[in-house]
């Protein structure tokens, strides 16, 4: 299965649980949603995937790659995150970001054109009225754990990313962060679909994803499952 990189520690509990109590194995390869669109249009072999977004979910859909348009198995949330040692006051408007903007050599977001996470970025420093000072310092992961990583190494003084890589993962010190609001970008509607050479595995762990259990899992992780 192919899992986009905002769901990591979330699939991380949610599969030796299933595995265990199911006895079937899962070969899960994490990144982000675009490439894997890309990837699956050229053969590779995934019979679930775990979109960031619905719109990529809706491309392989349109393609003729699935066997429908799939569901909707959590809403993502956007964090802001602080190096260590950074000042910057958090509040979830961002001015204090804004305040403190000199104080950033370095910003980092995922990739806008591969990442739904980087384009829900691209739209929360748009609405903030950052975008266009950023450019000077944007660094672009290639998915939304590869831009977390910019700033837990200090490679970037502060950055968005996915909350439900950070909730839980305090301890491991990555750095300050706060929840934004959904009014500053566009809905990050999260969307499964079975590819159609899936098997009774794969289906069996979509249908397990839209239970209590998963969904329980998942709203821990800090997305919003209805």
């Amino acid at each position: 299965m192919a899992v986009a990189a905002s769901v990591q520690r979330a699939m991380e509990e949610i599969a030796p649980a299933w595995m265990r109590s199911t006895g079937h194995r899962l070969s899960i390869t994490y990144g982000s949603s675009g490439n894997f669109v890309r990837q699956i249009q050229q053969g590779l072999p995934v019979e679930l995937f775990l979109s960031a977004d619905e719109a990529f979910a809706f491309k392989l859909a349109d393609a003729g790659l699935t066997r429908d348009r799939g569901v909707i198995y959590a809403n993502g949330r956007l964090a802001l995150l602080l190096a260590k040692e950074s000042e910057i006051a958090l509040d979830p408007q961002l001015q204090g970001l804004k305040v403190g903007w000199a104080s950033v050599r370095k910003f980092a977001i995922a990739n806008p054109e591969l990442a739904p996470y980087g384009k829900a970025a691209r739209e929360v420093l748009q609405s903030v009225g950052l975008w266009e000072a950023a450019q000077s310092k944007l660094v672009l992961g290639e998915n939304i754990a590869q831009a977390t990583q910019f700033v837990a190494t200090g490679s970037a003084q502060a950055g968005l990313t996915a909350l439900s890589l950070l909730i839980g993962n305090e301890s491991a010190g990555l750095g300050r962060h706060i929840a934004l609001p959904d009014s500053l970008h566009a809905p990050l509607r999260q969307r499964m679909v079975l590819l159609n050479q899936a098997g009774p595995a794969a289906t069996a762990l979509y249908e397990y994803l839209q239970s209590a259990p998963a969904k329980a899992i998942l709203r821990r992780h800090g997305f919003g499952v209805e």
